[in-house]
């Protein structure tokens, strides 16, 4: 993907600003020269299925005069309503989010559930070819109407959604996202691709559903759909709608597993990249609302008014047994599974990103080819669940069966298919089912002789493949369950082969398998813990549920990151990781921070702020005040893009450069500075001002944040990031260390920390070899090919100051590649 360079333009004032900079440099270690004018990450990711530009969120609290004056007018009403609210809210998301889930579920039983009533009965009246046309036309109609509405209407509802949410939370926000009609397709192509019988889960679209609720409704609804409602609009700022959203990821999680706690651990160890105690109240609220709506649907589908749902309702796979024990020689079977799981998922994390890779070769073509590649999917899917079950021998029916043998329906532990009367096909039974009946089936105790080991071993090797090639097309698709299926398969084939030296039966060893592919894919601990538990309703388990996931995942951390994180990585989002690489504790905040630098005066030229805010993208300026306002140069705070806008649009300028008075409030209210939230604000080219405007005066004290955050330049860049990631924030000034120099030398943004950036600056820094005072010979020969590479831009170092080309090292541009499913021509973003 190639990249323009960005045009140069610096003003004089950050020309002089820069002079003083160049001195002290000279006096600076050789360490200190390897300083870049300009950060060339990627700023464009892949959302769903579509190539997006990407901003960061502001999580900072604002503190200037106005929002300082708008918080004292407030009074003890408002600030009830506005904690009320946060609770009432959290309570809809939790109504809203449990009717989806159910919704959801009931749709997908009923759908898949009558095509496999249909298939199975012209399989009884041995119309055998008549019956795969009808199980594959069905899935391939489902599959394409799944993949149409996602490419056709929101390509970011498009996967799982998990990737997007959790770098929305760590703050990184992209457009539609959380939008009604990503919220829409994420519905509906998700129940559409699950009842495919395509290999993928519905537990990841209803992580993505649960924070598209919450981030619509923290808003107040969607003005581009004239659904809004105004006494729902008081959460003006990203800090409240990322609590929000992480209320509605754990409900999420909830709805599909009906696991309560185990949502509000998911969304605390996966998810958030911050919390509190007030936000763990506040999401064991919601999840508590999901479980209770949650019960009372399925009380009602047990009285059998939800058609072919089935009882039992939402996913609870109960293994409960008052004759489960376990002691001493049970537990090298166990350290077995949990050595192997972790084997298992970290190839599983590796193969499924080389799948992504390559199918982003093939989306990258246009729509047509994202429907076609998921039309073949769903085509070769059908023949394997339809073609496999005939490899297997026909078993007859156990003379203790708790229900009957062969089963006539849709789901069961003996399925005919081909068989002779009083005989079922084991494979069949897992096969021709839906992943939930399936899971059931393998979980089920007392079934040791049920399965051959031929079987599940096929059973096994289909569904960790199919699952890798299923992600990826263009519809909803989620990881948890097929990887929940794969390792029961994987569990209960491994006690089949080494349960004789174990107490613990088949079903048994089937729940651990799934603990253990879950802990090496995923790498989650605690709260995977909890939602086994929750699922399968067996506190026995934990003891060994805990050792198996804890070895699991030290086992793969060893090889690759959790399945999330590589997602994230290949679609380009720039997340922060909790702790710094190494090489950061050796580098200085003056190392890696960027230019051109465009400050504005603390009573600024209407003209020059319109020609700044267009010719540039940045959403972030210091605003410094120079003699007479001072006695000499000094930082007064930073601006942001959006509040420019809005004075420019309210055209509250001044004749003269005078600072104003409180009166100028008055024509300002909250709401003028409020986040729009996800529709798109106001744009510099949207405001009209005449040429007698253009040069009149704006008076910025007000409306600056007088507190930014700022870090000495000599910091360490380990330090600076513990300090930008903990607080949250979006931009981070840097100041000198010697007093008498420029007041500010540069603005830090969350693409300054990422690593493409900081070893595009220091290709040295990865080898943990720093060059001395002589630059090394492989330091030179590193810089000479370096320099060929980017000859062309030599060009533009010609046209700066030599106080603007300080040190400029012309390496070769660093562009991140997202890498997923499919995508138009890049388009660039700013911080």
């Amino acid at each position: 993907m190639s990249k323009e360079i960005p045009n140069l333009k610096v003003s004089a004032t950050a020309a002089v600003m820069h002079e003083p900079l160049l001195q002290h440099q000279r006096q600076q270690p050789p360490l200190d020269l390897q300083l870049s004018q300009f950060n060339n990450t990627s700023q464009v990711a892949i959302v769903g299925s579509n190539l997006c530009p990407i901003e960061s969120l502001d999580y900072e609290l604002i503190e200037n005069d106005f929002f300082k004056q708008d918080w004292r007018s407030r009074g003890k009403i408002q600030i009830f309503q506005y904690i009320f609210t946060k609770w009432m809210l959290c309570f809809l998301i939790g109504i809203i989010v449990s009717l989806l889930g159910f919704f959801n579920n009931l749709a997908i039983e009923n759908i898949a559930g009558k095509k496999f009533v249909i298939t199975s009965n012209m399989m009884l009246a041995r119309k055998y070819m008549a019956a795969f046309l009808v199980f594959a036309s069905s899935n391939l109609g489902l599959t394409l109407f799944a993949s149409l509405i996602t490419a056709l209407i929101a390509p970011e509802a498009a996967g799982s959604g998990i990737p997007e949410v959790k770098a929305y939370l760590n703050g990184v926000d992209a457009p539609a996202i959380f939008s009604l009609r990503t919220l829409f397709v994420k519905i509906v192509g998700s129940i559409c691709a699950v009842s495919a019988s395509l290999n993928i889960g519905k537990a990841g679209p209803m992580v993505h559903t649960g924070a598209c609720i919450a981030a619509i409704m923290g808003q107040g609804g969607s003005k581009k759909y004239g659904l809004t409602w105004k006494w729902l609009q008081v959460f003006k700022n990203d800090r409240d709608r990322r609590d929000l959203v992480t209320c509605g990821s754990a409900a999420g999680i909830t709805a599909a597993f009906r696991a309560p706690v185990g949502g509000v651990l998911f969304a605390l160890e996966e998810m958030a990249s911050w919390w509190r105690s007030a936000l763990l109240w506040r999401a064991f609220f919601t999840t508590a609302v999901v479980a209770i709506v949650l019960r009372a649907l399925i009380d009602v589908c047990l009285r059998g008014k939800c058609g072919l749902f089935g009882k039992g309702g939402l996913i609870m796979y109960d293994v409960t047994s008052a004759n489960i024990s376990y002691h001493l020689r049970d537990v090298p079977p166990v350290l077995v599974l949990g050595i192997i799981g972790g084997i298992l998922g970290s190839i599983y994390n590796f193969l499924l990103n080389k799948v992504l890779r390559l199918y982003n070769f093939i989306n990258e073509k246009g729509i047509a080819c994202k429907i076609i590649l998921a039309c073949c999917i769903s085509i070769f899917t059908s023949c394997l669940l339809f073609g496999l079950p005939w490899l297997a021998s026909c078993r007859s029916c156990p003379s203790d069966a708790s229900e009957p043998c062969p089963t006539i329906g849709r789901s069961g532990n003996y399925k005919k298919f081909q068989c002779p009367p009083g005989y079922y096909n084991d494979l069949a039974s897992l096969f021709f089912n839906t992943n939930d009946d399936a899971i059931k089936n393998l979980f089920s105790k007392d079934t040791d002789l049920e399965f051959h080991r031929l079987s599940m071993l096929i059973f096994f090797v289909t569904c960790f493949f199919l699952s890798i090639f299923s992600y990826g097309i263009v519809a909803p698709a989620g990881l948890f369950v097929p990887v929940i299926v794969t390792g029961a398969a994987y569990g209960r084939f491994v006690g089949m082969l080494i349960g004789w030296h174990s107490n613990l039966n088949h079903g048994l060893f089937a729940v651990l398998g799934s603990a253990s592919l879950l802990g090496g894919s995923m790498r989650m601990t605690v709260s995977l813990c909890v939602i086994i538990l929750e699922l399968t309703n067996n506190l026995l388990l934990l003891p060994l549920i805990m050792l198996v996931l804890l070895i699991s995942k030290t086992v793969a951390d060893a090889f690759n990151g959790n399945i999330y994180d590589l997602i994230m990585k290949s679609k380009g989002f720039p997340y922060l990781e909790t702790h710094a690489e190494p090489y950061m504790r050796q580098l200085t905040v003056g190392d890696v921070v960027t230019g051109p630098l465009q400050i504005f005066h603390g009573i600024e030229k209407v003209g020059n702020i319109v020609h700044v805010l267009k010719t540039t993208g940045h959403n972030g300026f210091p605003v410094v005040d120079e003699p007479p306002l001072s006695e000499s140069p000094v930082l007064f705070g930073l601006i942001l893009r959006a509040h420019l806008i809005t004075l420019l649009k309210k055209k509250a300028f001044l004749r003269t450069p005078t600072p104003i008075g409180p009166d100028a409030f008055v024509q300002f209210s909250s709401d003028d500075f409020a986040k729009k939230g996800l529709d798109n604000g106001d744009k510099i080219e949207d405001i009209e001002l005449s040429d007698e405007e253009m040069e009149m005066f704006v008076d910025l004290h007000p409306f600056t944040n007088g507190t930014p955050y700022t870090v000495v330049e000599t910091m360490s860049l380990a330090k600076a990031l513990v300090l930008f990631r903990e607080v949250g924030l979006r931009h981070l000034l840097v100041v000198p260390k010697v007093p008498g120099r420029v007041p500010v030398v540069g603005i830090m943004t969350r693409h300054d920390f990422m690593p493409e950036h900081i070893l595009h600056l220091h290709p040295l820094a990865a080898r943990g070899r720093w060059k001395s005072k002589e630059p090394s010979s492989e330091y030179i020969h590193l810089q000479s090919e370096a320099a060929a590479a980017e000859a062309p831009t030599a060009a533009i170092g010609k046209s700066l100051s030599l106080a603007n080309r300080r040190t400029i090292a012309f390496t070769h541009t660093w562009s991140l590649e997202p890498l997923a499913l499919g995508f138009t021509s890049p388009c660039l973003c700013h911080h």
